[in-house]
């Protein structure tokens, strides 16, 4: 029986190679001689014509292989075939099965396949496939089963489930690998049939074969995925060494680390549970479940360096074998590994050292980036010779990365900046695309930010560059870190030829660049004014408007008769401060100021005031969004113009006699939905803050055509908000079919206070039957009630979103008088993430700089937060994050505002929250 089988696979094999070899022979020759490929040219219409060789009395096996194939690439290409062409393409090779050749019968079975036939056309093979299915050439069994179970739908598979059955349980290994692998694909339109299947997939495991173990496994664990004690069973049951397939073994190794990751650590013992097996696979013979068992080891959660320690070893063997894809999976995992524990990888660093000469420049730069992570300070000038001559092997892309780990070695070692900045400012010379330079330059400025020593080194670098700089963006970038920077100097005039040359050669962008950074400078060295008021004036004559208006709007706010003064507070705050106001927003109001004005057609007496553009980094149109199947609330549709929201509803409730008094609005909420969708009747409610009270306002909808409400209010319980207390209220007189109106409930609060507390709400009217005929309302109506949700008001409702450009300076300016620090511990989260985004939410402040990120596999983190606090107050943030021990989670958070007592307001919420 193995010698046929063995018969039969020669054969196989020799029927599916025989027409690639002649493909890529004939390929070849002609690419040798013409540059011809075999499928240039190809036309369907042309292949279409010559598929009726299928119907030839005599088939010629090798022909119709031929047509198969150009009609399998037209396919592969995207090219469509018509209903009609693609069902007579399929009756032709219907045809086909009549011949005995192998080759021939395993296109047909590709053919079918990709042809996707309907329903109807599946009948007229389905018996062909049957009989393959029981055929004693176990090649037919094997491919019959895959295609039958790629086009069959759910009643015929009924029918042959049984010989399914016996298939995946079959003595020829490739006959029930086919069986499994249809399992596979059939598990995700048919699940419950092939679960009928789990205890000859059981017996499948136990098979010797390889690949059919490997194949088994994956179904038995599909078929188990959504019950965690039966995969804790199957994991438990196999890892006592039934499995003898290094497939099957990697494809468990997998499997248990998941058990491990969803089971935790024993509180009692302090192990992990199957540790021991994956320790086990670490001395197993193939080298692929050596590896997979090493990198599972190393991505446990909260692993420790005991556990860490074997993995390490078998890793530390792979970087010496002569095998790429070892070298390379090991360097890589180190890598991983290097950084969250970089002082467990350490003793590979002499065999990571050889690596940097490898060949293959993936591995050369894995072994670079992981030294640069665990070397030592005394390590660092080595490395640095051995990276100046790889970095010009290597592609841009691989250089990022170096030049990514050289910052943060920088920052580990502060003491070792000048060889380090050394190093960036050589390559910034060299060539290279713009994200090469760019993280370059990004480098640099942050090792001047926060390495003092570096700054005088680091700026002159930057400003050799942008002599010969050819990036516009880089250019205006370093000309405003320089406008910073520079001032602070020990002699800050050094830096204003290169500037002044910026002027003189650039395009009008870094000019006009240029031009702010020489006022920067005048206003921060007295001294050097003077001649900062010739370079400006010299700029009144430029061709570009915007390089002359800064000039002139400069030598305005600067003084411009050349007396040496001290600069104003106010023009440093201009020059230097942040825009604490979003851009879309200033956008807005400056529309409307100019608007407004252009209608009458007369200038404006009073100048543009900026604090009264609103502080909310997002505007949310008054047209509430509505839930699925609901009718919009709230105000129907947005006022005409561009209004801000907080505009709009600050006008509205100043309508309102009883809130008039009131004050300025501070912040209105976005809407809350206080009903479910498809409900009678449809409810929200927004918040409106002020300094001392507290507005509701409901939102509401009829849904219902034959009913009117009228006399439509809002019964609130505040008696779990005992810092409230009800002061006024102002009910909907009528409530017609889909047109929205509004009721309000004001609460009066301590002032400046951010009182919190849960309302209860009810929502009350009488109800009146509407004639559909005459759209008349009765008379008499019924007094009724509607129960809505409860709404909250948070310690996030007094706070505002606003973004400042650059936290460090806002920070530095704010001082430290009214810093408050402390630190708190989160409890168990299940990632660093999580406790991220809990605190953001918590406090409502607007994240700066991208810091609400956290990357993957970080143990600490730090974010920034700034905001306005009620009553006008700037808050800045700064959250550090650690995990200290299993998924606990600590915090330090360190708070200025322009008030103390804010700061230790933002501490209660947390300490509260």
């Amino acid at each position: 029986m193995a010698q046929l089988v063995k018969k039969d696979d020669d054969r196989d094999e020799e029927g599916v190679h025989y027409l690639v070899c002649y493909l890529i022979a004939k390929a070849c020759w002609s690419y040798s001689t013409a540059e011809y490929s075999p499928f240039l040219g190809i036309e369907k219409g042309a292949v279409l014509q010559e598929a009726r060789v299928f119907n030839d009395p005599q088939l010629d096996s090798r022909r119709c292989s031929q047509v198969i194939t150009k009609l399998l690439y037209l396919l592969n290409q995207g090219e469509t075939f018509t209903k009609i062409e693609a069902t007579e393409v399929f009756f032709a090779v219907t045809k086909l099965f009549q011949s005995r050749d192998i080759g021939l019968r395993r296109m047909v079975y590709l053919m079918i396949k990709e042809l996707s036939p309907s329903a109807d056309e599946v009948i007229i093979v389905t018996s062909s496939l049957m009989k393959d299915m029981n055929s004693k050439t176990d090649m037919y069994r094997a491919n019959a089963i895959r295609v039958l179970c790629r086009i069959t739908d759910g009643t015929l598979l009924t029918q042959i489930e049984r010989y399914l059955k016996q298939a995946i349980v079959d003595k020829n290994p490739v006959v029930a690998s086919a069986a499994l692998v249809s399992g596979i694909h059939l598990l995700q339109t048919n699940p419950e049939i092939v679960k009928r299947w789990s205890n000859e997939v059981q017996e499948a495991v136990q098979s010797r074969a390889a690949l059919v173990q490997f194949h088994a496994l994956a179904l038995l664990h599909q078929i188990r995925q959504n019950d965690r004690l039966a995969v804790s069973k199957l994991v438990t049951s196999l890892t006592r060494g039934t499995v003898r397939s290094p497939l099957a073994q990697c494809l468990l190794i997998r499997y248990t680390s998941q058990v491990i990751r969803e089971s935790g650590v024993n509180n009692q013992s302090g192990d992990r549970p199957f540790y021991d097996y994956l320790e086990g696979c670490l001395r197993h013979k193939a080298e692929m479940v050596i590896f997979e068992a090493a990198r599972a080891i190393t991505e446990l959660s909260g692993v420790t360096s005991r556990e860490l320690t074997p993995a390490i070893t078998v890793l530390q063997l792979f970087l010496s074998s002569s095998k790429p894809v070892l070298r390379f999976a090991a360097v890589r995992t180190l890598n991983k590994v290097a950084m969250t524990h970089p002082m467990a990888v350490t003793n590979c660093n002499i065999d990571m050292e050889s690596l940097i000469s490898d060949q293959n420049r993936s591995i050369a730069t894995l072994a670079i980036t992981t030294l640069l992570k665990t070397g030592n300070e005394s390590s660092v000038d080595r490395l640095m010779k051995q990276i100046t001559n790889f970095m010009s092997d290597i592609a841009d892309e691989f250089k990022i990365v170096v030049v990514e780990a050289i910052r943060s070695l920088c920052l580990k070692f502060p003491l070792k900046y000048r060889s380090l900045m050394n190093f960036l400012s050589n390559i910034l010379r060299e060539e290279g695309g713009f994200e090469y330079k760019k993280a370059i330059v990004d480098s640099i400025v942050i090792l001047i930010s926060d390495i003092p020593d570096a700054k005088e080194s680091g700026l002159l670098h930057l400003c050799e560059f942008i002599e010969d700089c050819e990036f516009t963006y880089l250019s205006t970038q370093i000309l405003h870190f320089l406008g910073i920077e520079g001032p602070k100097t020990s002699d800050p005039s050094k830096y204003i030829r290169y500037i002044y040359n910026r002027v003189i050669l650039e395009n009008a962008t870094v000019r006009a660049s240029a031009v702010s950074t020489l006022a920067k400078f005048g206003a921060m060295v007295d001294s050097l004014k003077p001649r900062i008021f010739i370079l400006l004036r010299r700029c009144l004559f430029d061709s570009d408007d915007e390089v002359r208006d800064r000039a002139t709007l400069y030598l305005s706010t600067l003084g411009g008769d050349g007396s040496v003064v001290e600069t104003d507070k106010d023009v440093k705050e201009f020059l230097f401060g942040s825009l604490d106001v979003p851009l879309v927003n200033l956008e807005t109001s400056l529309k409307n100021y100019v608007s407004v004005h252009a209608e009458i057609q007369e200038p404006s007496e009073e100048p543009f005031d900026i604090n009264s553009v609103p502080k909310e980094v997002k505007s949310q149109p008054l047209a509430e969004k509505k839930a699925p199947g609901k009718k919009p609330t709230g105000l129907s549709a947005p006022p005409t113009g561009p209004t801000s929201t907080v505009d709009a509803y600050e006008k509205l409730l100043s309508n309102i006699p009883e809130f008039s008094s009131f004050g300025k609005l501070f912040k209105s909420s976005v809407p809350v939905e206080l009903t479910e969708a498809e409900t009678e009747y449809a409810v929200n409610a927004v918040k409106h803050i002020f300094d001392s009270h507290v507005v509701f306002q409901y939102n509401c909808t009829n849904t219902i055509p034959e009913i009117l409400l009228e006399n439509v209010s809002v019964v609130v319980d505040a008696s779990e908000a005992a810092d409230f207390s009800e002061l006024a209220s102002k009910p909907l007189r009528s409530l017609p079919y889909d047109s929205p109106g509004q009721t309000f409930v004001a609460f009066e609060k301590p002032e400046g206070v951010p009182a919190v507390g849960k309302f209860s709400n009810m929502l009350r009217f009488i109800s009146k039957e509407v004639d559909p005929s005459t759209g008349e309302a009765e008379e008499d109506g019924v007094e009724d009630e509607y129960q809505l949700e409860d709404l909250e008001v948070v310690s996030a409702d007094y706070v505002l979103k606003v973004g400042v450009s650059n936290f460090k300076n806002a920070w530095e300016s704010m001082g430290p008088d009214c810093e408050r620090v402390d630190e708190y511990g989160l409890g168990p989260r299940e990632s660093l993430a999580e406790a991220v985004s809990a605190v953001i939410n918590l406090l409502g402040l607007q994240p700066c700089e991208g810091t609400e990120a956290v990357p993957s596999n970080s143990r600490s983190h730090t974010c920034l937060l700034s905001g306005v606090f009620i009553g006008n107050v700037k808050v800045l943030v700064r959250l550090s994050f650690g995990i200290d021990g299993p998924k606990e989670v600590a915090m330090k958070l360190a708070v200025r505002s322009e008030d103390e007592s804010v700061s230790d307001a933002i501490h209660e919420i947390v300490a509260c929250g």
